[in-house]
C-alpha cells in the first residue's frame, strides 16, 4: 500500500499531514508533479518529477497506482480514471471519489467548464477553512487506516 499524491494542486498542509501519518505508519508517500513540490523539513516523502507536458503527471499516477492504494487528487478527470482501475482517490476536501459519485462530479466539472468557455463565469470553489480541513482529516484517517489494516491483513495471510 502507498499514498500518492497529485503534487501540483495539493495545499502543503494536506500534503504534510499525509506525510506524517505515512511515517506513523510505515508507509511509502510518493509525490508526481512536474516540478519538486516542497514539504515540511523532516518528513520523507518520495519525489516523483515528471517531464513538463500537458497530462503528464496524471499518466505517471495511473500508471504507478494500484488497488490498495489512496491517490490524494482535485483533478476530477484523473480520479474518474483512477476510480475505473479500484483505486482509493479522495480529494482535499475530503470527498472520496467513489464508482457511484465519481460520473456525477465529471458531468458537473465539464458542464462548469462549458459555462466558463462562454464567457459564463461560473461561482468560484468556495475557500478552503476549518469545515473543509475537519472533513478531510476524518475521510482520509478513515480511509488510510482501512487501507492500512487490509494491505497488513493481506501481507499477513
Amino acid at each position: 500500500m502507498r499514498v500518492l499524491i497529485d503534487g501540483d494542486s495539493c495545499p502543503r498542509l494536506v500534503r504534510d499531514l499525509v506525510a506524517r501519518a505515512g511515517a506513523r505508519e510505515k508507509v511509502e508517500v510518493v509525490c508526481l508533479a512536474n516540478r519538486p513540490i516542497p514539504f515540511s523539513s523532516g518528513l520523507t516523502v518520495k519525489m516523483q518529477v515528471v517531464e513538463n507536458t500537458e497530462g503528464a503527471a496524471d499518466d505517471a499516477l495511473v500508471k504507478l497506482a494500484q488497488p490498495g492504494d489512496l491517490v490524494l487528487t482535485r483533478d476530477i478527470p484523473l480520479a474518474a480514471r483512477l476510480v475505473e482501475t479500484s483505486v482509493a482517490v479522495l480529494n482535499d476536501r475530503g470527498a472520496l471519489y467513489t464508482p457511484e459519485n465519481v460520473r456525477e462530479r465529471l458531468s458537473v466539472r465539464d458542464f462548469m467548464a462549458e459555462l466558463n468557455a462562454f464567457g459564463l463565469k461560473p461561482e468560484s470553489t468556495a475557500a478552503y477553512g476549518k469545515k473543509e480541513w475537519d472533513k478531510f482529516v476524518r475521510t482520509f484517517d478513515a480511509t488510510f487506516m482501512s487501507l492500512v489494516r487490509s494491505s497488513r491483513k493481506s501481507f499477513i495471510s
